[in-house]
């Protein structure tokens, strides 16, 4: 065996789990209320940037062959019923265009849809005393699709794990006539202490309680495969494990029984525990990017939505 592992040039031949900037996409937090970016404290690194830098940024990206964005929006209003998700010139509908209309084809854009950012209790759907409303949630959900779809967006991805999201959705664009827009799922979106940073920096906690009535129990992963195949059901087009690391396990059974295109979402909470470790000289951050990417794709992702794909892309160009 040790033959092939030799010199790098014949452990590269003979690789059989290929990492590439094209298996990447980057989240992009697009802030209504700011005039320059703001650092992420919880994420060293990430800031929240303002719409009029969107399109650099986007250029930024596309130049480092990462071929999508992921788009949060930040309004600067929030209400009950988080009503800027929907309007015609929200934060996410004004980026959406100006990406489109910047570069075209070159960057696949994909937006969250879900309402944690825009309304004002924090919740991913529409609330009454405690409870969450989930077949009132779906009319707003496929209201937001369409919003984007008719920005120009070409994958939208719905992240609440409300159920029958991705049915009312995908309803409400065919219905529109955006029957070309594709669905990248949240198919098994687990209630995990690793989403800590991102709440801090789309300011979307929520006010009272937990979401854990929504989100997957992550102890439970006949259920998980059961959300997944629901999903496609449905009509998603792209189904998501997420977060990753803790999930390499279902990552690969979710690709090995269905066989279609499968997304993980490498989180906050992993980014910052790399990068934490990393500032103290505990793991070489390269390194330790490097090799979970590369774990997540071996179990099974095809797509990998990552805080470090800039940072990945360019080590993997000077390997």
């Amino acid at each position: 065996m040790r033959r092939l592992r030799r010199t790098s040039r014949i452990r590269e031949l003979v690789r059989q789990t290929i990492l590439t900037p094209k298996n990447l996409v980057y989240p992009v937090f697009v802030s209504e209320g700011i005039n320059r970016p703001e650092s992420i404290d919880a994420m060293p690194g990430q800031s929240r940037i303002p719409l009029q830098r969107v399109t650099e940024e986007g250029k930024e990206i596309s130049s480092l062959g990462i071929p999508a964005v992921i788009l949060f929006g930040i309004p600067r209003k929030k209400d009950d019923m988080g009503s800027s998700a929907y309007t015609k010139n929200g934060v996410v509908q004004r980026a959406v265009k100006a990406l489109k209309g910047e570069l075209g084809d070159e960057l696949v854009v994909i937006t969250d849809i879900c309402l944690c950012q825009y309304t004002s209790h924090g919740h991913c759907g529409i609330v009454s005393g405690d409870r969450i409303l989930n077949d009132s949630t779906l009319e707003v959900l496929g209201k937001i699709a369409v919003s984007h779809a008719e920005a120009g967006v070409d994958i939208v991805a719905p992240s609440g794990m409300m159920d029958g999201q991705v049915g009312g959705i995908r309803r409400a664009l065919d219905d529109s006539g955006y029957t070309d827009v594709a669905i990248m799922a949240y198919a098994a979106k687990h209630a995990s202490c690793f989403y800590g940073p991102f709440r801090d920096a789309a300011h979307s906690s929520p006010k009272f309680g937990d979401r854990r009535s929504y989100q997957m129990d992550f102890a439970n992963p006949d259920e998980a495969i059961r959300e997944v195949e629901l999903d496609i059901q449905e009509g998603a087009d792209i189904v998501m494990v997420k977060p990753a690391l803790a999930y390499l396990d279902l990552i690969y059974r979710v690709k090995t029984r269905f066989g279609v295109p499968t997304a993980a979402y490498s989180v906050s909470g992993e980014y910052a525990t790399i990068k934490a470790a990393a500032e103290r000289g505990w793991i070489d951050e390269k390194s330790a990017v490097l090799e979970t990417l590369t774990a997540i794709r071996r179990a099974g992702a095809d797509i990998i939505i990552t805080y470090y794909a800039k940072d990945a892309s360019r080590w993997l160009a000077k390997k």
